[in-house]
């Protein structure tokens, strides 16, 4: 067991066009959290959302520790919580599935408890089931760009092949939007061509990025499912800015996670951006497309540039430590 631990988690964009509650990818934007055992209870929050998230034991940071604590066969202690927020809140960028994911992996650590990876997945698994489901936990989890279903008995997920150089713009507007309402505007039941074309295009998806074809993204990140109707009930600036960041060179643009964050990839970074050539990228081109098409239906925002990144939610440092003696863990855990 453990008194005190930090682990960092990163945004996350589910559903990548029309891969809807089943793939998602990880991006390098990271939320921290600090739990340390208390003799009374605390919460502090700083940063994106900290006026808006709960700060009592409803918090899904709480709600991952008791998972985590359950699932070692231990009371959870009293403890004291400490979370920057970076990840922007309730914006489709996965702060509920960092916060689920936070939790769990600072209470198995405080726990000293290990679970099983190999065949079974329990921590993806325990993360998804307080989720729903995985297009976020396990990206969130993992890094990458994973692909997540149900068996019938538990969640599985595979990794797919991320390709070099992409980054990721990021309309990211002011207001907040709740996956509850995005879900509430989606039909029961849609037509045979409907899912028809989502079959294709997820197929399409997913050999683009295994063979590196980053041109063919574009078709692969079209949808029928959610979109269409997230457009036209709530977010009627998503298929112009959609339109807009293509045009402007944008390799693919979707709605990301239920919104309203849009997300466009694009390609040519290489290395550290700041020390290359501006012509050689068109992320500001886009970004500024992006931006002139939110103007046009009156909606306040950010662009956000980044890019996907590989690893996911990891020990950033534990008291005690899990370094020993000549061994030292990825910075000095």
């Amino acid at each position: 067991e453990r008194r005190r631990v930090t682990v960092r988690v990163p945004a996350t964009s589910a559903n990548f066009g029309p891969g809807f509650d089943c793939i998602g990818m990880a991006l390098d934007m990271w939320s921290e959290v600090t739990v340390e055992r208390s003799e009374t209870f605390s919460m502090v929050c700083e940063g994106e959302g900290a006026d808006d998230v709960p700060l009592d034991e409803t918090n899904l940071v709480v709600a991952g520790m008791r998972e985590a604590f359950r699932a070692a066969g231990k009371d959870m202690p009293t403890c004291s919580y400490h979370c920057i927020n970076r990840i922007p809140y309730a914006r489709g960028l996965g702060s509920s599935s960092a916060a689920i994911v936070a939790g769990l992996l600072a209470g198995l650590v405080l726990a000293g408890h290990k679970l099983r990876c190999w065949g079974t997945e329990e921590l993806l698994n325990l993360a998804a089931n307080i989720e729903g489901h995985p297009d976020n936990v396990a990206p969130a989890l993992y890094g990458g760009i994973q692909i997540g279903i149900h068996n019938g008995q538990r969640w599985l997920t595979e990794r797919v092949n991320l390709p070099p150089g992409l980054q990721v713009v990021c309309f990211i507007p002011s207001q907040i939007g709740k996956t509850s309402e995005a879900r509430g505007v989606l039909p029961d039941e849609y037509p045979k061509r409907s899912a028809v074309f989502n079959i294709g295009r997820v197929a399409w998806l997913v050999n683009a990025l295994a063979m590196n074809n980053i041109d063919n993204l574009r078709y692969g990140t079209q949808d029928q499912i959610h979109q269409p109707y997230r457009g036209a009930e709530k977010y009627p600036y998503l298929q112009p800015m959609i339109d807009d960041a293509l045009r402007a060179g944008a390799n693919a643009a979707y709605l990301s996670g239920a919104g309203p964050t849009v997300l466009a990839i694009t390609t040519g970074a290489s290395g550290d951006i700041f020390a290359q050539r501006e012509k050689e990228r068109v992320d500001m081109q886009v970004a500024d497309a992006m931006l002139r098409a939110a103007e046009k239906h009156g909606v306040q925002g950010q662009a956000f540039i980044t890019e996907p990144v590989a690893s996911g939610a990891h020990v950033v440092s534990a008291e005690p430590s899990f370094s020993k003696g000549l061994v030292t863990y990825r910075g000095s855990v």
